[in-house]
């Protein structure tokens, strides 16, 4: 890592294989993690996921973490993710830090986000959905 560079976990659609993957692709895959087991997992509209911290009841989210330039955060993945979520510092399983998208606020029932924490990740949940259907 360098001066010019950050962590960055991504759990939903920047993910490989996502739509938004090709904002990163200039960064560096470090490999597949889980969060802390400090949070919980929403779907808003099965379109992107959210990653909210709560103190009780909160889950190791899976996801993936990218050594990313600032300019590259800034420029190609920032502008592109829903004005639902906002960039925050996580914690990882193994207790180091890491930037990440978060929900603004805890989903609540006026919203259009439901709990999604037990499905075992974003991939996983896309997958349930399309065998429904």
């Amino acid at each position: 890592m360098s001066a010019t560079t950050v962590i960055m976990f991504v759990n939903g659609q920047a993910m490989r294989g996502g739509p938004l993957n090709d904002a990163l692709s200039s960064a560096r895959f470090l490999g597949s993690v889980r969060t802390a087991p400090g949070y919980k997992f929403f779907s808003y509209d099965d379109v992107f996921p959210g990653l909210a911290p709560v103190s009780d009841g909160g889950w190791s989210v899976p996801g993936e973490i990218y050594e990313v330039s600032y300019t590259e955060l800034r420029a190609k993945l920032l502008p592109r993710e829903p004005a639902e979520l906002e960039l925050s510092v996580i914690e990882l399983e193994d207790g180091r830090g890491s930037l990440s998208m978060v929900c603004r606020r805890l989903p609540g029932s006026e919203d259009s986000a439901r709990e999604i924490t037990a499905t075992g990740g974003w991939p996983e949940h896309l997958a349930a959905l399309s065998s429904r259907l």
